[in-house]
């Protein structure tokens, strides 16, 4: 059972980073600038909510969902929310290099 709740905890921290991620890769491409507070706003959620999800620290979980309504207003396909973050496929290519 441990197991299982280590890899949803796993799994809420990928999310939660994509999430941040992707909120900011919008903000490079647009000029209109996509806060915590606004995307908060637009999916119907609170605002600590969403800064919770993106910390580092946390294992938050988010309901389906909402994840389909950030993926709706960031243009993200839903699926990219479940990759593993670009920054720690590299920090593991980099490992393995040694």
């Amino acid at each position: 059972m441990n197991k299982i709740l280590n890899e949803q905890d796993r799994l809420n921290q990928i999310i939660g980073r994509n999430i941040k991620f992707y909120r900011e890769l919008y903000n490079i491409n647009n000029s209109e600038k996509m806060t915590q507070a606004k995307l908060a706003k637009l999916i119907g959620v609170s605002t600590p909510l969403i800064g919770l999800l993106e910390s580092n620290n946390t294992t938050q979980g988010i309901s389906t969902y909402n994840l389909y309504k950030i993926s709706k207003v960031l243009n993200v396909s839903i699926d990219k929310f479940y990759d593993t973050p670009v920054i720690e496929t590299i920090v593991d290519d980099l490992k393995k290099a040694k």
